[in-house]
């Protein structure tokens, strides 16, 4: 049997889990804490500090947990158990789009050499080399875009009152559906493929600017959209992470990750999206 262990049991990586036991795998993830975990059915929580034994079992490694000051912590933790897993041929790293760094608005490929500009996103790369220089199987390190789906996504700013439709013409970002990353993940999974690594880009079909997002969000729920607001009239009242983001602009192109992996995305653009979060919401939709 094939078996998955996931090092870091959070959003996308319980969307994983989720997809993985359905379609057949063993899988288990880690937690900090496995008290207060929250495991999806038929997955097996372990101690992140306990994970050696899985990880020794394991056919295939899905990384999602965030490099730290000090890198990857799962190598940091693990690389030696990593090493000599003796049926383990696979690894996936959930990186981020953010590692190309501002683009002015230009595209960027799969072959795009990377040039981050934010702190994390320089942790990023070099927690993607850590793993490359560790590769003794198939690496492939998924640069994701934005993340949203059910629990995060602009619904939950608008019923909060808390949601900004700020106006940048021309100011794109990259979205990814949480389901839409398990499905990438498993046909990853699934495939044969040689040691070595592989870059993949997880983002819909259609980059598009904050304000359209929320805008379709509003208009789904029955609500007015949020005043207008010039991006530098919202410039000063900016978190410092939310300044980070704001100050670059990139298209991500996807033709050669759906190409390779053999997938169509579920939800192509935000607007796909958001009318399956809220038919999930309404028990209409996959929980």
């Amino acid at each position: 049997m094939s078996r998955l262990v996931i090092a870091g049991l959070g959003y996308s990586g319980s969307a994983v889990a989720r997809a993985a036991v359905a379609a057949g795998w063993a899988v288990q993830g880690t937690v900090r804490n496995p008290a207060r975990a929250a495991a999806p059915p038929g997955v097996g929580v372990v101690r992140f500090d306990e994970a050696g034994s899985a990880i020794v079992a394991a056919t295939h490694l899905l990384v999602t947990a965030a490099p730290g000051e000090a890198g990857d912590p799962v190598l940091a933790a693990h690389e030696a158990v990593i090493r000599a897993a003796p049926g383990l041929r696979w690894v996936g790293y959930l990186s981020t789009t953010g590692v190309y760094g501002d683009r002015g608005g230009a595209e960027v490929d799969e072959a795009t050499p990377p040039a981050p500009g934010q702190p994390r996103s320089q942790r990023r790369l070099e927690a993607e080399r850590q793993w490359e220089a560790a590769a003794g199987y198939a690496l492939d390190i998924f640069r994701t875009g934005g993340i949203y789906g059910p629990g995060r996504s602009a619904f939950d700013d608008l019923r909060e009152g808390t949601a900004r439709r700020t106006l940048k013409p021309g100011h794109l970002f990259g979205r990814i559906h949480r389901d839409d990353i398990a499905l990438a993940v498993l046909a990853a999974m699934r495939q044969e493929r040689p040691p070595g690594p592989r870059v993949l880009h997880l983002v819909d079909d259609e980059p598009a600017e904050s304000a359209a997002v929320v805008e379709e969000a509003a208009r789904l729920l029955g609500l007015a959209p949020p005043p207008a607001v010039a991006f530098e009239q919202a410039l000063p009242g900016l978190s410092p992470m939310a300044r980070s983001f704001w100050a670059e602009n990139r298209r991500v192109a996807n033709a050669v990750t759906k190409s390779a992996l053999g997938i169509a995305w579920r939800y192509p653009s935000y607007r796909e999206g958001l009318r399956a979060i809220l038919a999930e919401e309404r028990g209409q939709g996959p929980a």
